[in-house]
């Protein structure tokens, strides 16, 4: 009579619940009316400067000139005429600030030191450099090129790394695999969120891919699963604690337990974010709007994206993915009586 009792509470309590799972399918859309739109822009991007983002000069290699005249008399033109004398013609002039502080940028190719000291000559012939404030970057095309490898390699260990702690750290739940693949599909979609988000940026506003993007993009990586392995471990407590309810009730039940924490925490993180957006320097801004986005994203995709996308695989609503991780009912065995498994993934 107890077991049946109990088994009615939890239906009658079930029953109350909000149904965030069975909404999935809107969640879904939502980030493919997010995400479809980001990789034309990227496609956009690719046809119309050769790649999928604006790349700084630590990717691609080339130099950077940051120039300050203390009179007038320079102009683009004349600045691409003494570039253009040393065989760089594809260049990127930009004037910084107001008119009257006579400040320019210029993108080009990769100078050896004698060639630079040729420019920085035939610059001063236009009008005085202020010498103090003159910063020249170099970075070379192999440099960019293993830069390049040394980000692309650190997103997939990470990817490899989690996937590999969540199938052994929830290997007494059922097809186990599913837990992982699905924390990673989440990391892929906030992924794609702030790639679109970046390319658009950058035919828009000229930003560019550097290391403190990829800083912001690892960091994004690593709050998103965080998050959706709570979520996942709360999931793994309820099973044993509600035999006998679905699959997907147990699910809701466990995002309504957990959300208040992934919001509070988030929501922390963005009021820092915005006072930096507001009342910080120029320099980080970039950085801190690409984290704040990321972020974003990834608090939704924890609660919105992983989770659904568990309860979907685990109904069979993805064909194609069917078969994968999937272990009988037989295999699993029933916890023993000093078995911890229960237990939070976060408690000693």
């Amino acid at each position: 009579m107890n077991v049946v009792g109990c088994l009615a509470c939890n239906r009658i309590e079930a029953s109350l619940m909000f149904n965030l799972i069975q909404k999935r399918r809107i969640f879904f859309m939502l980030s493919a009316f997010v995400i479809v739109p980001g990789m034309f822009i990227m496609l956009y991007s690719w046809l119309t400067i050769g790649s999928f983002f604006r790349l700084s000069n630590e990717f691609v290699g080339g130099s950077i000139f940051d120039l300050k005249f203390t009179e007038p008399g320079a102009n683009e033109t004349n600045i691409r005429d003494v570039f253009v004398q040393v065989g760089d013609d594809n260049l990127t002039i930009q004037q910084l600030g107001v008119p009257e502080e006579f400040r320019w940028s210029v993108r080009g190719s990769f100078h050896d030191t004698t060639t630079t000291e040729r420019i920085i000559s035939s610059l001063e012939q236009i009008a005085p450099l202020d010498r103090a404030n003159l910063r020249i970057d170099q970075v070379s095309a192999t440099v960019g090129q293993e830069v390049t490898r040394a980000a692309f390699l650190a997103v997939i260990v990470a990817a490899v790394v989690v996937t590999g702690f969540i199938v052994v750290a929830f290997r007494q739940v059922p097809n186990a695999f599913r837990y992982g693949a699905c924390a990673i599909l989440a990391m892929v979609h906030d992924v794609l969120v702030v790639a679109g988000i970046m390319s658009l940026a950058g035919l828009m506003l000229g930003w560019e891919v550097d290391t403190l993007f990829l800083t912001a993009l690892l960091t994004v990586v690593g709050f998103s699963i965080q998050d959706t392995i709570v979520l996942f471990d709360r999931i793994r407590e309820n099973i044993p604690k509600h035999l006998g309810e679905p699959f997907e009730t147990i699910v809701n039940r466990s995002i309504l337990e957990t959300i208040h924490r992934s919001l509070a925490t988030q929501l922390n993180a963005f009021f820092i974010m915005v006072a930096i957006l507001l009342f910080g320097g120029e320099s980080i801004k970039q950085f801190i709007a690409i984290l704040f986005v990321g972020l974003l994203s990834g608090t939704y995709s924890s609660i919105f994206i992983a989770v659904p996308l568990l309860v979907a695989w685990e109904k069979g609503e993805l064909p194609f993915l069917k078969s994968i991780g999937t272990v009988s009912s037989a295999a699993v065995s029933k916890p023993k009586k000093n078995d911890t498994s229960e237990n939070s993934l976060w408690e000693p």
